[in-house]
């Protein structure tokens, strides 16, 4: 007996509850209605939106600027049109009634466009003059073709510098050459025919050029 007295006080106490908290959330939904204008002639505003900020909720004007939603007290309702400046309305916590009214007015926001040259189609002969003119980069392949060339990799030997593992093998040659004659007269090459044609050789070829 006692236990169903006591499920019955808490089920009275579960529907008090609920009663109560449905009447909190009736007091608390706004009927918003109002007109958008805009602020310096007072010309109503169409397709304007007005949205819940945060919800996905709204609703934008008629052709008379009006509009009706429905919102909570408390929401921060969003008002935005091309060609003017967002504007932003909280509705008060504390009104009385289920209803609330706003004449929202709207400031003109200029926006600078990067200006726009428009042209004439080209004609056939300026199309193709230009399209034979049109210089296209090499790409890999030609860049290859191109360092591959006689004269690009001899000047390519002439000016790039010795990397790190030629500079050693210089010096390693000539360290090693230097001590096959030590001790005595390194021989000389001035009677010599093959060193002659060496020196002819590399005389054509630039190599003794002053290098910048």
């Amino acid at each position: 007996m006692k236990k169903n007295l006591l499920l019955l006080i808490i089920g009275c106490l579960i529907i008090i509850s609920m009663q109560a908290q449905d009447t909190d959330v009736k007091d608390s939904v706004v009927q918003l209605y109002g007109v958008v204008m805009t602020a310096d002639s007072l010309e109503a505003l169409p397709a304007v939106s007005v949205v819940v900020k945060g919800q996905n909720r709204g609703t934008i004007t008629n052709n008379q600027g009006v509009f009706s939603i429905v919102v909570l007290k408390g929401d921060i309702i969003e008002f935005t049109s091309v060609g003017f400046r967002p504007k932003t309305v909280k509705i008060p916590s504390n009104i009385e009634g289920n209803q609330y009214s706003i004449i929202q007015l709207m400031v003109t926001d200029t926006i600078y466009l990067a200006a726009t040259i428009i042209k004439a189609r080209p004609s056939r002969e300026q199309f193709e003059r230009d399209f034979l003119n049109t210089k296209i980069p090499d790409d890999n392949l030609e860049t290859a073709r191109k360092n591959n060339n006689e004269d690009t990799r001899r000047l390519l030997v002439a000016t790039l510098p010795r990397d790190g593992r030629e500079a050693a093998s210089n010096y390693l040659t000539k360290q090693a050459a230097s001590n096959y004659y030590k001790g005595q007269i390194p021989p000389q090459n001035i009677f010599n025919p093959l060193a002659w044609a060496e020196f002819i050789q590399a005389w054509k070829r630039g190599d003794f050029k002053k290098k910048n």
